[in-house]
């Protein structure tokens, strides 16, 4: 009898350790179907909020489901696809007032380390390269689901969310105000096992 319960329970942990490495593994942006959006939200002098989004990004995480803590993400965007439906205000965003396309075309943003919270939430810490310039920052993520997609393949979503100042990446303009000058971010991607 000891026998047969040890060996159910060995089984049980095989078969729950299966399951669990089922989605593992590494996971591109759904970039040609566009489910990814990076958005953002600024105030407008503290009289308003201004909206806007990144339509040109791409990037891939690595998820290791039996050590979250394990896993990573990298993602590049293109600067010059900022978009806040407003042709004059995109072209002054995109100057050397603010993000300075032509001098840096992308930004970057390189996980170096996961700290899990909790059932699917994490902080994912790592290094956010804008305007030239490198900082440490926080994405408060929350994995929004995965499974099998009706094309054969494997998905997996997450959100993540962060806020930074735009003096810390060497944007300090001054007609802003100090209302102004963080910035709220929400990145929501969904990507394909590859």
């Amino acid at each position: 009898m000891k026998k047969l319960i040890l060996a159910s329970a060995v089984s049980l942990a095989v078969v729950g350790a299966a399951q669990a490495s089922e989605h593992s593994g590494t996971y591109a942006f759904d970039k040609e179907g566009a489910h990814q959006f990076i958005t953002f939200k600024i105030s407008h002098l503290g009289y308003s909020w201004l909206y806007g989004r990144f339509n040109d990004f791409d990037g891939q995480f690595v998820y290791d489901a039996q050590n979250p803590a394990n896993s990573s993400v990298s993602v590049t965007v293109q600067t010059d696809s900022v978009d806040s439906n407003h042709a004059e205000r995109d072209k002054h965003i995109r100057s050397d007032d603010f993000l300075n396309v032509d001098e840096f075309p992308e930004a970057t943003f390189t996980s170096k380390r996961v700290e899990v919270d909790g059932e699917g939430e994490a902080d994912i810490i790592g290094d956010l390269t804008l305007h030239g310039v490198t900082k440490e920052i926080t994405l408060d993520a929350e994995m929004i689901g995965h499974g099998a997609d009706p094309w054969g393949g494997y998905r997996m979503g997450f959100k993540a969310e962060t806020e930074f100042r735009l003096d810390d990446f060497g944007i300090p303009y001054q007609k802003l105000g100090e209302a102004s000058r963080t910035v709220e971010m929400i990145i929501s991607v969904e990507g394909i096992r590859q």
